[in-house]
């Protein structure tokens, strides 16, 4: 039997020691060096660190003469995940989804276990009980003859059960729980995470088994652990969330097999997350009267057009000093607006405050909501209120112009969809653009033709 050869590596440098150092010899860095396998024993091992993908073929072959039409994508039952990952789950992907603590992670992939109706899943769990899982089970109301569930967190353990098992889809809850025979230290340290991983992405390159890898994340907001899991992995996924609102958003990261601008939507209810198909109506609020200060911007998220609200409040500055506060938009640029305000429009604000709210929760960073954000402004500013039936889907320069943005169609007939009767457009936009009767389309070139028509 070989014997398991460790060594220890720098993770700033890569500087190899036979032994830990509390400093690096090399780069002057302290407690970066970390355990990995050199060389396991032939019988219990399942992969080197090196040794990340399983090779299919032992000669070259022309790319052409690949097959890759026989791949067919499995369907997970939530059409949120299936859109972010690409229109469904590839055979032999590693995903690994990260999240803040509490946000839903393990509520999420135990109900997508739960609708696999048609796939033998095996639900690993090295933080909750056997118990606990049938509790959460029976609360997201799902019955499923064919998911087991295996609380373990050793993985020559888990890889018995799997062999003899040999399930469709395998979800590990969570990566940094789980320790290899191999190494001595701890659960969740980063040479343990990193040769875990490795060990379930070569099961995964072999067997064409997707596996699931729930992931801690730091105080930062990045995934727990080395970057090099982050590269080792097919699909990165970010479940994100307020505790303070219901709506849950799904991103991708990273997708080796998709694009990664789209976007699943989730709302959170005691009994597990529903899937959000219209985003739009939830994320306008229903008021009975007009307000100053709201408009309504269409912008989009990966292949999906959604149209969210924008709300502004300008009060003089109490203090002397102005407050500038921006919740789910790049402060800088709301920054920039303003200035592009007061220099280009002859409108004073320097000396207000100027409070900025993406309703809903949600981040969003398409500059199609630039001329929304400046009406919203002015609207408070002026102390008018601007049409509940009128939206904005245009961008704005630094000279005070307005810009076209991309895929206007497909924005103005989600705004027509919802009921809306106009929006206001760049002049740019209107080649190629069809003719809709239902809903009237202001193109304009400048942010002081948008303000005559609205406030007059």
């Amino acid at each position: 039997m070989t014997r398991v050869k460790t060594a220890f590596f720098c993770s700033s440098c890569g500087a190899q020691s036979p032994k830990w150092m509390g400093r690096c010899t090399s780069c002057g860095e302290w407690n970066t060096y970390v355990e990995e396998v050199l060389q396991k024993d032939a019988k219990g091992g399942r992969a080197s660190s090196g040794a990340a993908a399983h090779r299919t073929s032992s000669r070259p072959t022309l790319i052409h003469e690949v097959k890759s039409d026989t791949v067919a994508r499995s369907f997970s039952g939530s059409g949120e995940l299936d859109r972010v990952l690409g229109g469904g789950i590839v055979p032999g992907a590693l995903m690994l989804i990260g999240g803040e603590p509490g946000i839903g992670k393990s509520t999420l992939m135990l109900q997508v276990a739960m609708q696999m109706k048609d796939k033998k899943v095996l639900y690993i769990s090295g933080e909750e009980s056997e118990m606990q899982l049938s509790m959460r089970a029976r609360r997201l109301g799902h019955e499923h003859p064919a998911c087991y569930v295996l609380t373990a967190t050793d993985t020559g353990s888990i890889f018995t059960h799997v062999d003899s098992l040999k399930p469709d889809i395998v979800v590990i809850d969570s990566i940094q729980t789980l320790t290899t025979p191999h190494l001595d230290s701890a659960a969740g340290s980063i040479s343990q995470i990193r040769e875990c991983a490795a060990e379930f992405q070569r099961h995964a390159k072999e067997s064409g088994t997707p596996v699931f890898l729930i992931g801690h994340i730091t105080k930062e907001g990045a995934l727990a652990g080395p970057k090099l899991l982050e590269h080792m992995v097919d699909t990165v996924l970010q479940f994100e969330g307020d505790h303070n609102h219901m709506y849950r958003i799904l991103r991708a990261a990273k997708n080796r097999f998709g694009s990664t601008s789209e976007l699943g939507i989730y709302e959170m209810h005691e009994k597990g997350l529903r899937e959000v198909t219209n985003p739009s109506e939830l994320l306008l609020s229903q008021r009975e009267d007009s307000v100053s200060g709201v408009t309504i911007s269409a912008t989009i998220e990966g292949m999906r057009p959604m149209l969210i609200e924008t709300q502004a409040l300008v009060s003089s500055a109490a203090y002397g000093t102005p407050q500038r506060s921006a919740t789910g938009f790049d402060l800088r640029r709301m920054n920039m607006l303003l200035a592009v305000l007061e220099k280009r429009c002859g409108f004073r604000i320097a000396a207000k405050d100027v409070f900025l709210n993406v309703t809903g929760g949600l981040k969003v960073d398409d500059p199609a909501i630039d001329l929304g954000v400046i009406c919203a402004v002015l609207s408070s500013n002026e102390d008018i209120a601007i049409s509940e039936k009128c939206c904005f889907a245009a961008e704005v320069g630094l000279t005070g112009e307005i810009r076209p943005v991309t895929r206007i169609g497909q924005r103005i007939s989600e705004a027509s969809k919802l009921g809306f009767e106009e929006i206001f457009i760049s002049k740019h936009n209107m080649k190629g653009i069809p003719e809709h009767n239902d809903i009237k389309v202001h193109p304009v070139t400048r942010i002081d033709q948008v303000f005559s028509h609205l406030f007059g």
